[in-house]
C-alpha cells in the first residue's frame, strides 16, 4: 500500500510539473509567434483578412460577404466621447485602470462558470476583446482564453490606452456584416460616426453582446432598445451623463436609415443557403473574422443559363396566372449542386426573396415513384403486374385495425358510415379509366388509381419511412396521411426529391445534396474539403426497374405524347399540385439530375398549368443545355436483372424487365400473322 501511494504521489508530481512547464510555455511560444503582428495599429487590425468569397467550382468568384470595407479607420478623435464612453460603461468600466486583464472579472466570471456548470469563460476586458477580434479565433478554450490573457498584458505594453480603445471600436462586430463603429453607423444611420448622438451611441453598444440577434435591422429591435436604457442607465452610474441626458436619450426616437450594399448579381439564393451553412459551422462572426475562400460545387455558366431559361418560360405563363419557377441541377453521382435558381428573379421584391428549392411544396404525381420503388424492393409488383385503373373505392385505413377496435362489425360500420373521409376515390387526371394496365403503363401515364391501389398495398407508414430514408424531411406523422400521399399530399422539397431522383440515377447511392467542395482559410490553407461519402439506400435492380419504365417514351406516349421526350434516354416524372397550386417535372440521365417547379409562393392555383405545360419546357431545355457535348448514357440493366416477353394484349407482346426470379414461368410467344388481331384500344 506504501508503495503504491508513493507512486500515486510521484505520478501526480509528474503531472504538476508537467502542467506548469506548459504554462511556462505558452507565454513563450504565443509572443513568439504574434510578435510581427504586434508592431503596428495597422497589422494587428489586418491580421484577420475579413469576410467571405465565395467562388463556383472552376475557383471564379461570384459573390462576396462582409468583405472589409473600403473605408479606412477612424482616428478616437473622430468618434464621439459617448460613443467611447458608453462601449466603455457597458463592456470595461476599469479600461483605463486595468493592466489589461481585470482579476475581479476573471474571478466574478469563473464564479458564473461554476454555478451554470458550463464553461462559458467571459469577463473579457476591451483589450482582450481586441485580441480575440483582431489576432486569434471566437473559439472557447482554456488555451486561447490563456493566449487572450499573454496578449493582451503585451499589447498594454506597447499601446497607450486611448490607442487600444481606437483599434478596439475600429474592429468590433456590431451585427449585419458591419465591422467597426463607423462601418455600423453607416449601415444604421447612414451617417459618420461623428455625427452620431448619445441614443445613436448607446443603441450601438446595446446591440455588442449579440449582434444578429439584436441587429437594428433584422433582430430583435425592442431588446436592443431596452438594453440601450440599460446602457444610458449605467453610463449615469459611472458619471459619463447627467440623468437629464439620460432621460432625454431614451425619449429621443432612433431614425433608422440602413444602407445595405447591393446583393452580388449570380446565384444569390444559393450563395445565402452556403453561408447559413457556414454560420451553422463556425458562427457568423467567426466567418466574418477569418477571411475564407470558399469553393462552391456552383458551375456559374450553368448558374446563368438556368436563370434566363427559367425566367423567359415563367414571364410566357403570367397569362396563365403562374408568377414564379424555381430549378435545381445536381450531379447523381457527388450530390453536388451544379445550379440552383431559388426564384425566377431575385430582385422582384414581391415574388424573388423566396428560396423555393428549399421550400415545401405539394410535389403532385412526382412522388409516385418513391412509392412504386418501395413495392417493387417488398416484391409487391414487377413491371408486369396487373393494376386496375377502373372505379374504385379504396378504405382510407388499415381494415384489420379498424375492425378490430370495435365491440360488433354493426358498430363499425355505423361509425364509417358517419366519417366521410373513411373512402377514398381517386380519379385520373384525364377522368377517364382504362381498365387493366401494367404497372409500367400505369406509372410511365402517371395514371391515379393504380397509384393508390400501389399505396394501399405498401401502406402509409412504411412509405414515410422510406421517402425519410431517401432523405426527404418534410413529411412527419403518419396518422396526418391517408392514401391521397401517393399523388403528393405531403408536402416536400425540390432540392431534396430532386435529389432521391439523383439517387434513382446513381444506382441506389444517395449523397446528401453538397454545395461546398473547399475552404481555405486567410493563408490559402485548406481547412475543408468535400469527399462524397455516398450510402446504399436502394439496391440497383429496383432502380434500374424504375429508370427503365420513367424513361420508357413509348409507355408514356398515350398521355403525354413527346412532351417529355429529348435527344436521349432520360428517365422523367411530372406532377401536379391539387387546384393546379404546383407544376414539377423531375428527370435524370445516369449523369444529370434536373428538378424544376412552376406555380405562385403563397399558393394561388394557376389556370391549368400541369407540370408537362409548366415545368416540362424548362426541364428539357435544361437537360439539353447541360447535356450537350457529353456521351449519351443508357440505363444499364444490372445482372439480377433479367428481360422477356410478356402478353400486353391478346395479339401482342413486348420486352419487359424482371428482378431474376420474379419473372412470368412461361415467355409470351408472339403470335403469328394469321393470330394476329387488331389490338383492343382500351387495353
Amino acid at each position: 500500500m506504501r508503495k503504491l501511494t508513493l507512486g500515486l504521489r510521484h505520478d501526480l508530481l509528474i503531472g504538476f510539473f508537467a502542467i506548469l512547464a506548459t504554462l511556462a510555455l505558452i507565454p513563450i511560444i504565443t509572443y513568439i509567434y504574434f510578435a510581427s503582428d504586434l508592431t503596428s495599429k495597422e497589422k494587428i487590425m489586418n491580421r484577420n483578412n475579413r469576410g467571405v468569397i465565395l467562388t463556383d467550382k472552376d475557383d471564379i468568384p461570384f459573390f462576396t460577404f462582409y468583405q472589409a470595407k473600403v473605408r479606412e479607420e477612424v482616428s478616437l478623435s473622430q468618434i464621439p466621447k459617448t460613443t467611447q464612453q458608453a462601449f466603455i460603461a457597458m463592456e470595461d468600466k476599469d479600461f483605463y485602470s486595468h493592466p489589461g486583464f481585470s482579476v475581479k472579472a476573471i474571478v466574478r466570471s469563473a464564479i458564473q462558470n461554476l454555478q451554470s456548470k458550463e464553461v462559458m469563460f467571459g469577463g473579457s476586458t476591451i483589450t482582450q476583446q481586441l485580441v480575440k477580434n483582431s489576432l486569434l479565433t471566437p473559439k472557447k478554450e482554456f488555451m486561447r482564453k490563456y493566449q487572450e490573457l499573454v496578449l493582451a498584458t503585451e499589447i498594454e505594453r506597447r499601446y497607450s490606452k486611448d490607442e487600444i480603445l481606437e483599434m478596439y471600436l475600429n474592429s468590433v462586430y456590431l451585427g449585419e456584416g458591419s465591422l467597426g463603429v463607423e462601418d455600423a453607423s453607416q449601415l444604421y444611420f447612414n451617417k459618420d460616426i461623428k455625427d452620431l448622438n448619445l441614443a445613436e451611441s448607446a443603441i450601438l453598444a446595446a446591440i455588442l453582446p449579440s449582434p444578429s440577434r439584436l441587429s437594428l435591422i433584422n433582430g430583435n429591435f425592442d431588446e436592443a432598445k431596452k438594453r440601450q436604457e440599460l446602457v444610458l442607465d449605467r453610463m449615469v452610474e459611472q458619471k459619463y451623463i447627467t440623468e437629464k441626458e439620460r432621460d432625454e436619450a431614451k425619449k429621443d426616437k432612433i431614425n433608422l436609415n440602413p444602407t445595405l450594399s447591393g446583393l452580388n448579381q449570380e446565384a444569390p439564393h444559393f450563395a445565402l443557403m452556403v453561408i447559413d451553412q457556414l454560420k451553422e459551422k463556425y458562427g457568423e462572426e467567426a466567418i466574418i473574422r477569418l477571411g475564407i475562400r470558399v469553393r462552391t460545387t456552383l458551375n456559374l455558366e450553368w448558374q446563368k443559363k438556368a436563370v434566363d431559361i427559367v425566367s423567359k418560360h415563367v414571364e410566357s405563363l403570367k397569362r396563365n396566372k403562374a408568377t414564379n419557377g424555381a430549378a435545381v441541377v445536381l450531379d447523381p453521382k457527388t450530390g453536388e449542386i451544379r445550379a440552383m435558381v431559388g426564384s425566377k428573379d431575385w430582385f422582384d421584391d414581391k415574388y424573388g426573396k423566396v428560396n423555393i428549392t428549399t421550400s415545401s411544396r405539394s410535389p403532385g404525381s412526382s412522388f409516385k415513384p418513391i412509392v412504386y420503388i418501395r413495392a417493387l424492393e417488398r416484391h409487391l409488383i414487377t413491371p408486369a403486374t396487373i393494376l386496375h385503373d377502373s372505379p374504385t373505392k379504396f378504405a382510407n385505413f388499415d381494415e384489420k385495425k379498424f375492425f378490430s377496435s370495435f365491440p360488433t362489425i354493426a358498430s363499425a360500420q355505423e361509425n364509417l358510415r358517419n366519417d366521410p373521409n373513411a373512402f377514398y376515390s381517386p380519379q385520373n387526371y384525364d377522368k377517364k379509366f382504362r381498365g387493366n394496365v401494367t404497372v409500367r403503363r400505369a406509372l410511365a401515364n402517371s395514371l391515379n388509381v393504380p397509384a393508390v391501389e400501389i399505396m394501399k398495398k405498401v401502406g402509409i407508414e412504411d412509405t414515410i419511412d422510406f421517402a425519410e430514408k431517401l432523405g426527404i424531411t418534410t413529411i412527419g406523422e403518419a396518422e396526418n396521411y391517408g392514401l391521397s400521399l401517393v399523388l403528393g399530399s405531403a408536402e416536400v422539397k425540390p432540392l431534396e426529391i430532386t435529389n432521391v431522383y439523383a439517387t434513382f440515377a446513381n444506382h441506389g447511392f444517395k449523397n446528401t445534396p453538397a454545395s461546398i467542395l473547399e475552404i481555405k482559410d486567410k493563408s490559402g490553407r485548406s481547412i475543408y474539403k468535400y469527399s462524397p461519402k455516398a450510402e446504399r439506400v436502394i439496391d440497383e435492380k429496383y432502380t434500374f426497374l424504375i429508370s427503365s419504365i420513367l424513361s420508357d417514351n413509348a409507355a408514356r406516349f398515350e398521355v403525354f405524347g413527346n412532351a417529355l421526350n429529348i435527344s436521349r434516354p432520360a428517365a422523367v416524372k411530372t406532377g401536379t399540385g391539387e387546384s393546379y397550386k404546383d407544376a414539377w417535372t423531375i428527370g435524370y440521365t445516369p449523369s444529370l439530375a434536373v428538378g424544376v417547379w412552376v406555380g405562385n409562393n403563397f399558393g394561388e392555383p394557376m389556370d391549368g398549368v400541369a407540370g408537362s405545360l409548366g415545368a416540362a419546357p424548362i426541364w428539357k431545355q435544361l437537360m439539353e443545355e447541360f447535356l450537350k457535348g457529353t456521351e449519351v448514357e443508357n440505363f444499364i440493366p444490372p445482372q439480377d436483372v433479367v428481360s422477356q416477353k410478356i402478353c400486353i394484349a391478346s395479339s401482342s407482346a413486348r420486352l419487359e424487365y424482371f428482378e431474376k426470379g420474379t419473372e412470368p414461368k412461361e415467355s409470351c410467344k408472339t403470335p403469328t400473322p394469321k393470330e394476329k388481331r387488331p389490338i383492343d384500344k382500351k387495353s
